[in-house]
């Protein structure tokens, strides 16, 4: 009988690891999902209210998207983008310094990772 149980315990361990490791991947989709939306409500954002006066109120709301956009990026902060920088590294540059080289390697990213229609 215990001949029996062991291959089919260890067939429900090796199942409940490749579920795990699914459940990880589509994680890390959603996170990237996430991260570009919120790159992509950040560019919005930002083309609005440069056109137009100045208002508080339009700089007001692309600092509380891009607040959003940075939480997005936490779980992927390390990740790479190229040129030495990780995604942290040039979402911060792109939003606080208004680098567009590090926006164009984060608009990649997102392009990279499948979700290009979501960033301008």
């Amino acid at each position: 009988m215990l001949k029996a149980v062991v291959p089919v315990l260890a067939l429900v361990v090796t199942a409940g690891c490749s579920s795990s490791e699914g459940g990880n991947e589509q994680r890390l989709t959603s996170q990237r999902e996430n991260y570009c939306t919120q790159l992509g409500a950040w560019q919005k954002a930002r083309n609005a209210a440069g056109t137009g006066t100045p208002e508080s109120s339009g700089y007001d709301e692309v600092g509380a998207v891009a607040q959003d956009a940075f939480l997005a990026m936490r779980p992927l902060r390390d990740e790479t983008v190229g040129g030495g920088r990780t995604l942290a590294e040039a979402t911060v540059a792109a939003m606080n310094n208004s680098d567009s080289e590090a926006e164009g390697r984060v608009v990649q990213y997102c392009d990279d990772v499948g979700f290009e229609t979501l960033t301008r």
